[in-house]
Formats: structure tokens, sequence, C-alpha cells
């Protein structure tokens, strides 16, 4: 949005800029400088504070002007009562006081927010005309009346009187004006008075103008024209924030207080912290198994399960998240089966959150790499104790040494060289040393004393989830805290749903599952995102209730983002369209795959080219998917996933491209290949020939054309030119005309003479060098 400088706003409202400095102070805005830029908000609030201040002054000086007008009054009002006393003549004296009285009323009927006064005693008003109307026959009458009985006369008169009292009594202007009288509208005589509450209203974060109408008592209309003069333009359904309804309120006299609401998301944490105060037990060690690709992490694990996990997986890398248990002496060890390389770095994270004890398998003759770096470092920040696993030991250019040594340059001293880090070397393949690193495993967690309650209601951590077409939606959920059970509500993200089965890594169905237990969960009505918490709740209708309000937030960011869009900010936008976008689309197994691709790949944007990951989803590659790809000029990648049929036959009838690939690098190879096509190709200059001048042409309408010999190479015609002047250079530019003799020539080879015209340039010399260019391009 627009902005203007502080002390341009100091100058359009006639302040000092140290002055409206401190108004800012004053609402907690951090302007430091009369320099700085502020928004238009900020420029709002501080003439709104403005106008406020000018109001309560002008109500001073008409209070001021009041009580001088009613001390007048007053002295004129007795004297008025002295001359009905001495006069004997009353028809005079009472025609007299009743033009005063008239003069009186019609001044205050006349004031700024009298008209309240006006409309309210309107039928006073009435009966000062019957009695003027009556008073030229009755009393007056030019004097006439005089022989009338002076009973008669002192009765009216007393009549008069008491008439007169009356109506001073009704305008006679009240000390402290209240709120109903402050809020009607200035100077319009008909006007109606205009009720408000005068105990505080409580709002929420925010109310609709309708809402708002109500609650004050004050019609809708009055309080658009209100935000209109404020600056602010609403309808009757606009949704106003709780700052800006209180501005509003404030100026009808009104106060407004937050209610401060319990949402459903604050209820769930309190039953999440209660459910905390039971008896808790022990409970199985989550372990992790991280480290650099193919340092034999899966093999570990295919050694601890006596399974052959490893030569399922495409390529002989794991390409998501697997949960396992195995028993060791009759205790349980979860294990987390986190990728290795590179691109799944935002899942290894989730996995180091979820974990109790890792194991960083490092191999023997490769040493510590860039991603045992990576997985160091995410372990030590969710401050979980690392077991080095020294794999590859059966190889004979194996050196656990060196390794050892490479680990203490990264904060992991071993214990053997005095340290608190246990290494442990084994050899997946030969299924050495892997009872000693179990061994080690349930040590730490023995030291660690981990603990949970089961007895309370479950709540777990999301692994993996992804959409089956036999079963729905389906989780991999890693209880970490209660009992799941079959039958359960449970809430994960923006799904919810009731448990209809639960199977575990064995792929058995379970009734229940208790801490540290990993199962697959079928029955949610969307497919979670991967890290979700998941809570156990009382029943569907709470369930919907949190995942509507959840859902509510994310629009309500969304709008918010997009309304903090300033002109700045999308002229911003625009000059990035001289970028080239390479819209993508990606399809996926599992929500992990998505993630992983869909990081892997904008990573690759550079400054000419930007990869825009349009839509990503879990599922088959629909024809909804190509035709927002056609509207998109995007490409499609699917990843372990297969086009429909329907998807297919639009494909090729929108001529889309749709890469399908197994294997990550392979995805990350094309698209590294796409983006050198789309970049803009690096030249280099190469000169081609040098002409010297030996003579200069005057033509007439075309300007100096230069004689030249080329001395090497050649001068074509679409060449860039130099002129040089004693080896200075004076100009550079293309050639405009190259002849020979009288024709046209496209180029001119060493040895011959031509005529070389400049394009705009005419300061040529003789003795000057043209030295011709062309730009090559350069392959990388």
């Amino acid at each position: 949005m627009a902005k203007i400088k502080v002390y341009a706003l100091a100058k359009e409202l006639s302040k000092d800029t140290k002055t409206l400095l401190k108004k800012f102070k004053s609402l907690n805005k951090d302007i430091l400088h009369q320099l700085e830029s502020i928004e238009k908000a900020n420029e709002k609030i501080i003439k709104i504070e403005e106008e406020k201040n000018k109001r309560e002054e002008l109500k001073k000086r008409e209070a001021a002007q009041k009580k001088e007008k009613q001390a007048a009054k007053a002295v004129n009002d007795g004297k008025g009562e002295k001359s009905i006393d001495k006069k004997e003549h009353i028809g005079k004296t009472a025609k007299s006081d009743d033009s005063k009285q008239a003069v009186n009323i019609q001044k205050q009927s006349d004031k700024p927010g009298q008209s309240k006064v006006k409309s309210e005693f309107g039928d006073m008003d009435k009966n000062k005309k019957k009695l003027e109307k009556e008073k030229p026959s009755k009393v007056v009458n030019n004097g006439k009346q005089k022989g009338k009985k002076a009973h008669a006369d002192y009765k009216r008169k007393d009549t008069d009187i008491d008439l007169e009292e009356k109506l001073m009594a009704k305008i006679k202007p009240k000390k402290a004006k209240s709120a109903n009288e402050k809020n009607q509208k200035d100077g319009s005589a008909g006007s109606q008075r205009i009720k408000v509450p005068s105990k505080p209203i409580t709002i929420g974060e925010h109310i609709t103008l309708r809402d708002l109408s109500e609650k004050m008592g004050i019609p809708a209309a009055e309080l658009i024209k209100r935000l209109m003069s404020l600056g602010v333009m609403a309808n009757i359904n606009q949704e106003l924030d709780f700052d800006t309804a209180c501005i509003l309120a404030e100026e009808y006299g009104v106060k407004l207080e937050k209610k401060v609401e319990k949402s459903f998301e604050d209820i769930l944490d309190e039953l999440d912290n209660d459910e905390d105060d039971g008896e808790k037990q022990p409970r199985p060690p989550i372990v992790t198994v991280m480290g650099h690709v193919d340092h034999g992490k899966t093999s570990l694990l295919d050694a601890i399960r006596n399974t052959r996990v490893t030569q399922q997986e495409a390529g002989g890398i794991t390409q998501h998240i697997g949960a396992y248990q195995v028993s060791v002496d009759g205790k349980i060890i979860t294990f987390l089966d986190t990728p290795g390389h590179e691109a799944f770095t935002t899942m290894r994270a989730r996995g180091a959150k979820v974990t109790d004890i890792a194991i960083l398998v490092v191999a023997a003759d490769d040493g510590v790499m860039p991603q045992t770096i990576e997985a160091i470092n995410h372990a030590k920040a969710a401050n979980v104790p690392i077991i080095v696993a020294i794999n590859k030991m059966d190889k004979p250019d194996a050196n656990a040494d060196r390794v050892k040594q490479e680990l203490t340059e990264h904060g992991l001293l071993p214990e053997d060289w005095g340290g608190d880090t246990i290494c442990v070397p084994i050899s997946a393949i030969r299924q050495e040393g892997i009872d000693n690193l179990l061994e080690m495993v349930l040590l730490v967690a023995e030291m660690q004393e981990l603990k949970a309650n089961p007895n309370r209601r479950a709540k777990g951590t999301v692994v993996e989830a992804k959409l089956d077409k036999g079963r729905g939606p389906v989780a991999t959920v890693l209880v970490q805290e209660g009992t799941l059970k079959v039958g359960d509500f449970v809430i994960a993200g923006t799904a919810y749903g009731r448990v209809r089965a639960m199977i575990s890594d064995k792929g058995k169905r379970i009734k229940q599952a208790g801490p540290s237990t990993p199962v697959e969960i079928l029955g949610f009505s969307d497919v979670p995102e991967a890290g979700d918490i998941l809570f156990d709740v009382e029943d569907e209708k709470f369930a919907k209730q949190v995942v509507e309000e959840r859902k509510n937030k994310i629009k309500e960011s969304q709008i918010t983002s997009a309304q903090k869009v300033s002109l700045d900010e999308l002229f911003d936008k625009i000059k990035e369209g001289e970028l080239k976008d390479l819209n993508i689309i990606i399809k996926a197994d599992v929500q992990g795959s998505v993630e992983a691709v869909k990081q892997a790949l904008t990573k690759l944007s550079n400054d000419e080219v930007r990869i825009r990951a349009i839509h990503s989803g879990v599922g088959a590659i629909t024809e909804s998917d190509i035709m927002l790809a056609s509207a998109s000029n995007a490409v499609v990648i699917g990843f372990n996933v297969r086009p429909e049929p329907t998807a297919r036959a639009a494909a090729e009838k929108e001529k889309i491209d749709i890469r399908l690939y197994r294997i990550i690098y392979d995805a990350i190879e094309d698209m590294e290949a796409a983006i050198k096509g789309m970049l803009e190709p690096k030249y280099r200059e190469a000169v081609i020939g040098h002409a010297e001048i030996r003579t200069i042409f005057k033509v007439p309408g075309v300007g100096s054309v230069a004689g030249c010999y080329v001395a090497d190479g050649k001068v074509t015609r679409n060449s860039h030119t130099r002129l040089i002047r004693d080896g200075v250079v004076v100009h550079e530019g293309r050639i405009q005309s190259l002849k020979r003799f009288k024709d046209d020539v496209k180029e001119v080879n060493a040895g011959y003479e031509c005529g070389i015209g400049i394009e705009n340039f005419n300061d040529i010399k003789e003795g000057d060098i043209i030295e011709a260019f062309i730009m090559e391009e350069v392959e990388d």
C-alpha cells in the first residue's frame, strides 16, 4: 500500500515532527525519524486522532460560548421580571417578555446539538405559537384593552408567567450531555434520538458491521457514513477488526471490550495438558537411523529385522519413512528408517523430532560426508543422543580411526578417545557387531529413563500418509503417549476420522497400540500431512469443530497475506515477470515423496529461471491435473505413480509433457537439463577482422563513409564494430552499410578495399582502425 514520509504527514496536519513522533511512540509504533515512511494504516490512525482532538476542542469552545449566553440570558430574565412588577400596563410588558422569550427559544434551537430539544418539545413550540396568536386580541391590541378589569389582567399575567417558566425549564441546557444527546445528527431539526448502550459492549477479534450496528443500536447506514468520513470504505457485511471497531464506537461514546474466547484448539491443548498428570511407565525407545546415502542404513535395519527391505526399494534407496519394531532380549526397540540422501532433508528432520536415540551410520571406507554432517546437526538441534555405527568394516580399505578423527571435527568425540559418543564398528552384510550395537541402544535408553502414560488418550505423530485406492486415506502413525484403540475418534492436521482398523509393522491387525508403537491407521476423512500431531478426542462433533477451525485459520492467513501486498511489492512482482517461469505439477505415491521432490526441484531455481510448483498431491495423475497444466503451461512430474487413461488421452490432446520417475536423482537430472535449455546463453566476444580507414567520403543524406582496407580476417555485414583511434576505443556500434565499389556485399575478406558506414556515428578520421567482432555462444 502507499506510504508517506513522517515530515510530509506533519506538514499536512500542521504539526511539529517531534510532536508527531511522540504520538507514534505513544501508539507503540517504531517510527524513529522524520524521514521514515509510514503505511496508510498508521497515517489513518494519526489523522483520526487529530480529528478527534479537533472535535474535542470545538466542543469545549461551544460549551464556553453556551455558558456565556446562559449568563447573559439570566441577566435579561431578571430585568424582565422587575419590569413586570413595576409597570401597570401589563399588556405591553407581556408582549415585550413574550417577544424576548421567542428570541431566546429560537437561539436555543439554533445551537449545535440542540435539535433534540426542538424535536422533543415540539408541543411546547405549538403552545407558544398559539399564545402569540391570542395575545394581540386578548392582551395587547395596540393598547385598546386598558378598560378591562384589573383582576382579569393579573390572571392573564400569572398564566403567561407560568407558561414562560415551564418553557424555560424545558429548554434550559443541562450541565453534561448524555450519550444519547452527543450522538444525534448535528444541525438536523427533525432527527431522531439514537439510543446507545451505557455499558461496555463485548465483541470478539472481528465483527461484521451489521452485528456491530445491532449491538450499538445505531443504524448501519449511520456507521457506514461515519466510516466513510474516517476514510474507510465498508459495506454492511464487511468484517471490522477490534481496533477499527473501537475507533468507530468512540465516535458515539460507546466502549468496546474484547471477548477472550477459548478456541477449540485451546480446549484441545487443555485436555492434552490435563492428561499428562497420570502415572507414567517405561516405554520402548524410538531410534532413528540416519546417515549419508548408500552408507548402509537400510542394510543395517535389514540385518536387525532379518528381512530384505533393500531389494524392494527402487534403486536400493529408501523412498519414504518406514517404522519397525524389533525385540532384543525381551525388550522392544522401535526403529525409524529415515532416508539418507539430501532430497529428504525435511523428512529426516521430522524423524529426529520424534526420536529418542539417533544411530548415525558412517561407511568406514567413505568417512564423513555432507549428509552425515547434516544428520549430526539435526540430531544435535533436537537434543538427541547419537550412537555412531561405523559400517562396512568388512571392506579392505575400511579405516575406523579415520572416521573417528573426522567425527571429532564435528563435535563427536568417541568414548575410547575420552569423549561421550558411543562408536560401534559393524558390518551389516556379514551381520557383525549388530548385537553390540543393540546393547548400546538399550543402555542409552535405560540411562534416559524413557516413560509415558499408557492410560490417557492417545497422542502421536503422523510419520507417513498416502491415499490407497482400496482402503482410502492411510496414515502411518507413531503413538507417543496413551493407548490408541480401534473406534477412537482422531484428529491429525486438517484430517479427522474414526479408527476403522490398525495394522502393525508386521502386517497384522491389532486392536490397540501403546506408546512407541508404529501403526497404520484406516478411517481418516482426508490424507493428513506427514509430521502432523495426532490427537485422540472424545467424539466426532468436537473433531469436526477443531478441523473446521483449523481450516478457517488457514483461509484467514491466506486472505490476510493477500491483503498485505503493497503497491511496491506488486511492482516488484511485475518486474519479476521478466524472469522465465518453469511451472511444474508434482504427484507422488506418498506425502513425504511429494515434499522431497518439491524441495529438490525448487532448489534448482536460479536468477534466470524460477521453478514454481503450482500444485502437488498424492495419488495418480488425473485429468484435472492435465487441465491445470494446460492452463498454466506446466510440466507434470509423477513419482512412483502412473497417469489415469483419461489423463493420458487428455495429455496427448493438449500436448502436455508428463515425466514419470522412480528414482529422484533422475528427476533432478532431467530438470537440470531442462533449465539449461531455458537459460539465456552465455556469449563471448570473437574478433573476426580489422580494417584501416584510408579515406573518408561525405555522402549527402547519409553522412560520413569510411574508405577502408581490410588488413586481416574479414568484415561482415552483421558484425559489431569497435572504432580504435591511437589505441583507444572511441566508439562501439554496428555496421550500417558495407559496400564494395557500388554494390552491397555481405562480407569483405582481407586484402580487399571496401566502404563502411557506422550506425549513428560520423566522427571518423583517416588512420582509425575498425575492429569487427561477433558474439559467440559459449557452451558449458
